[in-house]
Protein backbone atom coordinates (compact mmCIF):
# COMPACT_ATOMS: atom_id res chain seq x y z
CA UNK A 1 0.00 0.00 0.00
CA UNK A 2 1.33 3.95 -0.62
CA UNK A 3 0.66 6.54 2.38
CA UNK A 4 0.82 10.05 0.63
CA UNK A 5 2.02 11.96 3.04
CA UNK A 6 3.69 15.75 3.24
CA UNK A 7 6.37 16.08 5.90
CA UNK A 8 5.32 17.46 9.51
CA UNK A 9 1.29 17.34 8.44
CA UNK A 10 -1.21 15.68 9.63
CA UNK A 11 -0.12 12.44 8.14
CA UNK A 12 2.49 12.20 10.08
CA UNK A 13 -0.24 10.42 12.44
CA UNK A 14 -1.11 7.29 9.92
CA UNK A 15 2.55 7.35 8.85
CA UNK A 16 3.42 6.43 12.60
CA UNK A 17 0.83 4.04 13.26
CA UNK A 18 2.02 2.14 9.87
CA UNK A 19 5.59 1.63 11.37
CA UNK A 20 3.26 0.48 15.27
CA UNK A 21 1.73 -2.38 12.82
CA UNK A 22 4.55 -2.92 11.34
CA UNK A 23 2.91 -3.13 7.95
CA UNK A 24 5.18 -2.63 4.61
CA UNK A 25 3.99 0.77 2.85
CA UNK A 26 5.62 3.13 0.01
CA UNK A 27 5.57 6.54 1.45
CA UNK A 28 4.63 9.09 -1.20
CA UNK A 29 5.35 12.40 -0.78
CA UNK A 30 2.97 15.12 -1.86
CA UNK A 31 4.63 18.56 -1.99
CA UNK A 32 1.16 20.72 -0.41
CA UNK A 33 2.25 24.47 -2.17
CA UNK A 34 2.18 22.79 -5.78
CA UNK A 35 0.02 20.19 -5.14
CA UNK A 36 2.54 17.89 -7.05
CA UNK A 37 4.09 15.01 -5.99
CA UNK A 38 8.54 14.01 -7.23
CA UNK A 39 7.81 13.14 -10.69
CA UNK A 40 6.12 16.28 -11.25
CA UNK A 41 2.77 14.62 -11.51
CA UNK A 42 -0.61 16.22 -10.24
CA UNK A 43 -1.70 15.15 -6.95
CA UNK A 44 -5.08 16.66 -7.82
CA UNK A 45 -5.57 13.41 -9.43
CA UNK A 46 -5.19 10.95 -7.30
CA UNK A 47 -6.75 13.31 -4.20
CA UNK A 48 -9.39 16.18 -5.66
CA UNK A 49 -9.44 17.59 -2.35
CA UNK A 50 -5.62 17.95 -2.39
CA UNK A 51 -4.68 17.34 1.33
CA UNK A 52 -3.14 14.44 3.30
CA UNK A 53 -2.69 11.78 4.82
CA UNK A 54 -4.60 9.73 1.50
CA UNK A 55 -3.92 5.89 1.89
CA UNK A 56 -4.00 3.58 -1.27
CA UNK A 57 -4.61 0.01 -1.19
CA UNK A 58 -3.20 -2.57 -3.40
CA UNK A 59 -6.44 -3.01 -4.43
CA UNK A 60 -6.46 0.47 -6.10
CA UNK A 61 -8.98 1.79 -3.37
CA UNK A 62 -8.28 4.64 -1.64
CA UNK A 63 -9.05 5.83 1.41
CA UNK A 64 -8.90 9.78 3.42
CA UNK A 65 -9.10 10.76 6.76
CA UNK A 66 -6.67 10.53 9.91
CA UNK A 67 -9.77 8.98 12.32
CA UNK A 68 -10.38 6.25 9.47
CA UNK A 69 -7.28 5.70 8.18
CA UNK A 70 -5.61 4.78 11.71
CA UNK A 71 -8.78 2.44 12.73
CA UNK A 72 -8.24 0.49 9.00
CA UNK A 73 -4.46 0.08 9.64
CA UNK A 74 -4.75 -1.37 13.52
CA UNK A 75 -7.40 -3.65 12.45
CA UNK A 76 -4.97 -4.83 10.09
CA UNK A 77 -2.82 -6.04 12.32
CA UNK A 78 -4.90 -6.67 15.61
CA UNK A 79 -2.05 -8.43 17.29
CA UNK A 80 -0.66 -5.38 17.66
CA UNK A 81 -2.84 -4.18 20.14
CA UNK A 82 -3.21 -0.94 18.70
CA UNK A 83 -7.06 -0.24 18.78
CA UNK A 84 -9.27 -2.34 21.22
CA UNK A 85 -12.41 -4.89 19.76
CA UNK A 86 -14.92 -3.83 17.43
CA UNK A 87 -18.37 -3.42 20.22
CA UNK A 88 -16.28 -2.55 23.34
CA UNK A 89 -16.68 0.43 24.92
CA UNK A 90 -12.91 0.78 25.28
CA UNK A 91 -13.26 0.73 21.24
CA UNK A 92 -15.39 3.41 21.67
CA UNK A 93 -13.22 5.77 23.87
CA UNK A 94 -10.80 5.72 21.33
CA UNK A 95 -12.89 6.68 18.69
CA UNK A 96 -14.00 10.02 21.21
CA UNK A 97 -10.52 10.69 21.51
CA UNK A 98 -10.17 10.67 17.69
CA UNK A 99 -12.98 12.58 17.08
CA UNK A 100 -11.79 15.39 19.90
CA UNK A 101 -8.60 15.56 19.09
CA UNK A 102 -9.94 15.85 15.04
CA UNK A 103 -12.54 18.93 15.44
CA UNK A 104 -11.02 20.08 18.85
CA UNK A 105 -7.53 20.76 18.19
CA UNK A 106 -6.51 19.70 14.65
CA UNK A 107 -9.41 22.09 13.10
CA UNK A 108 -8.78 24.52 15.90
CA UNK A 109 -4.85 25.17 14.13
CA UNK A 110 -6.45 25.74 10.53
CA UNK A 111 -7.06 29.80 10.87
CA UNK A 112 -3.17 29.85 12.21
CA UNK A 113 -1.68 28.19 9.25
CA UNK A 114 -3.82 31.18 6.82
CA UNK A 115 -1.98 34.32 6.49
CA UNK A 116 -4.78 36.00 5.71
CA UNK A 117 -6.17 35.58 9.06
CA UNK A 118 -5.94 39.10 11.00
CA UNK A 119 -3.72 38.66 13.90
CA UNK A 120 -6.04 39.41 16.72
CA UNK A 121 -8.40 36.56 15.55
CA UNK A 122 -5.72 34.29 15.44
CA UNK A 123 -4.99 35.12 18.79
CA UNK A 124 -8.80 34.09 20.25
CA UNK A 125 -7.84 30.48 18.42
CA UNK A 126 -4.89 30.11 20.08
CA UNK A 127 -6.81 30.87 23.90
CA UNK A 128 -9.13 28.39 23.11
CA UNK A 129 -6.90 25.59 21.83
CA UNK A 130 -4.44 25.92 24.97
CA UNK A 131 -8.07 25.88 27.22
CA UNK A 132 -8.18 22.62 25.11
CA UNK A 133 -4.51 21.06 25.99
CA UNK A 134 -4.97 22.17 29.50
CA UNK A 135 -8.43 19.82 29.49
CA UNK A 136 -6.23 17.09 27.66
CA UNK A 137 -3.47 17.60 30.22
CA UNK A 138 -5.66 16.80 33.42
CA UNK A 139 -7.13 13.67 31.67
CA UNK A 140 -3.65 12.75 31.29
CA UNK A 141 -3.00 13.02 34.87
CA UNK A 142 -1.61 9.39 36.31
CA UNK A 143 -1.78 8.09 32.76
CA UNK A 144 1.31 6.85 30.16
CA UNK A 145 -1.17 7.11 27.57
CA UNK A 146 -4.98 8.05 26.07
CA UNK A 147 -6.27 4.69 27.25
CA UNK A 148 -3.85 4.27 30.30
CA UNK A 149 -0.82 2.15 30.37
CA UNK A 150 -1.67 1.23 26.48
CA UNK A 151 -0.52 2.83 23.25
CA UNK A 152 -3.42 3.47 21.20
CA UNK A 153 -3.74 5.23 17.12
CA UNK A 154 -5.60 8.14 19.19
CA UNK A 155 -1.87 8.66 21.20
CA UNK A 156 -0.14 8.93 17.73
CA UNK A 157 -3.18 11.51 16.39
CA UNK A 158 -2.75 13.33 19.73
CA UNK A 159 1.72 13.41 19.29
CA UNK A 160 1.66 15.14 15.94
CA UNK A 161 -1.16 17.43 17.01
CA UNK A 162 0.50 18.34 19.80
CA UNK A 163 3.73 18.87 18.22
CA UNK A 164 2.54 21.63 15.73
CA UNK A 165 2.31 23.90 18.95
CA UNK A 166 5.72 25.13 19.52
CA UNK A 167 6.10 26.58 15.75
CA UNK A 168 2.45 27.82 15.57
CA UNK A 169 2.74 30.06 18.65
CA UNK A 170 0.42 28.11 20.71
CA UNK A 171 1.67 28.21 24.45
CA UNK A 172 1.47 24.89 26.57
CA UNK A 173 4.46 25.72 28.67
CA UNK A 174 3.73 23.91 32.37
CA UNK A 175 1.86 21.25 30.94
CA UNK A 176 3.68 18.49 32.20
CA UNK A 177 1.31 15.48 31.54
CA UNK A 178 1.15 16.21 27.87
CA UNK A 179 5.27 16.92 27.89
CA UNK A 180 5.57 13.84 29.79
CA UNK A 181 3.45 12.24 26.88
CA UNK A 182 5.06 13.97 24.17
CA UNK A 183 8.22 12.86 25.20
CA UNK A 184 7.20 8.63 26.04
CA UNK A 185 5.83 9.20 22.48
CA UNK A 186 8.92 10.20 21.14
CA UNK A 187 10.91 7.54 22.72
CA UNK A 188 9.06 4.72 20.55
CA UNK A 189 11.06 3.49 17.94
CA UNK A 190 8.07 3.42 15.56
CA UNK A 191 7.87 6.78 16.02
CA UNK A 192 11.42 7.56 15.76
CA UNK A 193 11.39 5.51 12.32
CA UNK A 194 8.27 8.18 11.12
CA UNK A 195 10.12 10.86 11.90
CA UNK A 196 13.33 10.01 10.95
CA UNK A 197 11.93 9.31 7.47
CA UNK A 198 9.72 12.58 7.55
CA UNK A 199 13.28 14.46 8.31
CA UNK A 200 14.94 13.26 5.58
CA UNK A 201 12.75 13.43 3.03
CA UNK A 202 12.23 17.54 3.88
CA UNK A 203 16.08 17.94 3.97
Amino acid sequence: MKLYFSPGACSQCPHIVLHEAGIAHEAVQVNLKTHQLADGSDYYAINPRGYVPLLELDSGERLTENAALVQYIADLAPAKGLLPPAGSLARTRVQEWLAFVGSELHKGFGPLFNPAVPDEVKALFKKKLVDRFTWVDKQLAGKSYLMGESFSVADAYLFVITGWTGRMGVDIAGLENLAAHQARMKARPAVQAALQMEQQAAA
